[in-house]
């Protein structure tokens, strides 16, 4: 009878760690450069943890932010504001990586050659009354700090600042509207601008960044709290371990980040009061 029990327990223990631990990240650029890329890292993590680990691509950053809510997924790549906004609804959840350039990240204004303008230090105020378009309504590059910098220089709102106002989306996406002129102005991720013309798919004669914001923090990996209890006691760390030694440079530039350093809750700080002072959270 013993054994029996004992082959019991054992099967229990095993159903229990044989689950997979599913992670997710902001749909910030093309949806096949970021399967490729979180593909690979779900084979480095599964390999590190010991654990089954898999990638599951969403459609927005809201869709991100409910997924890490509702434990669909224990991991995820946000951004500053769809990390805070992910903490904040799931108590407990941590920041527990940063791609090292995530400590000073930086949104570029971008324009089409069209309208005449140039890149200066300065806030570029005669982007006034022309389209503009910013990336996801939840992205903070593309969306949080642009406007934060509109509604500083302008003491107003972007729908009254400017002809028209879009979402495109994505940053890929809007650096692709703001070169075929469907708006002549528009807010992108430094990063993914960075990766779009090493790619070949910026045309300097039609397209040119004309202001660069300061800078503020920004992407980071994102863990629920309750992974220990799913996963085995020192999971959350093996985890973190495996983000900050991460060291091909393959998979690294497929961020692109150098290497992955310590992060927490409280270096997003910055964001929060950002996102409170415009209205986009409570």
């Amino acid at each position: 009878m013993k054994a029996l029990m004992a082959l019991f327990l054992l099967g229990i223990s095993c159903v229990s760690y044989a689950q997979t631990f599913t992670f997710t990240a902001i749909p910030d650029e093309d949806e096949s450069r970021l399967r490729e890329r979180f593909d690979k890292v779900a084979a480095y993590l599964s390999k590190e943890t010991g654990v089954d680990v898999k990638y599951i691509p969403v459609k927005s950053y809201a869709a991100a932010v409910t997924a890490f809510r509702n434990n669909q997924v224990q991991l995820a790549w946000f951004g500053g504001l769809s990390g805070v906004h992910a903490r904040q609804l799931v108590p407990g959840s941590e920041a527990i990586a940063q791609g090292y350039e995530d400590q000073f990240f930086k949104t570029y204004f971008i324009a089409h050659t069209s309208t005449g303008l140039k890149k200066s230090d300065d806030f570029p105020a005669d982007i006034a009354n022309k389209t503009f378009t910013f990336g996801s309504k939840g992205s903070t590059s593309g969306r949080l700090m642009p406007e934060y910098y509109l509604r500083e220089f302008f003491k107003t709102s972007p729908q009254k600042i400017f002809k028209r106002v879009g979402f495109s989306g994505d940053h890929s996406r809007t650096i692709a509207q703001v070169q075929s002129g469907a708006y002549l102005v528009g807010a992108v991720n430094y990063k993914v601008w960075e990766n779009e013309l090493k790619a070949g798919k910026i045309d300097s004669n039609k397209i040119s960044i004309i202001w660069e914001t300061p800078t503020y923090p920004d992407y980071q990996w994102t863990i629920r709290g309750d992974v220990n209890k799913q996963f085995g006691a020192d999971f959350k760390q093996k985890v973190t371990q495996a983000l900050l030694e991460m060291n091909d440079p393959e998979l690294l530039a497929s961020f692109p980040r150098q290497s992955f350093i310590p992060a927490s809750n409280t270096d997003f700080e910055p964001v929060e009061n950002v996102a409170r002072s415009i209205g986009i959270i409570d």
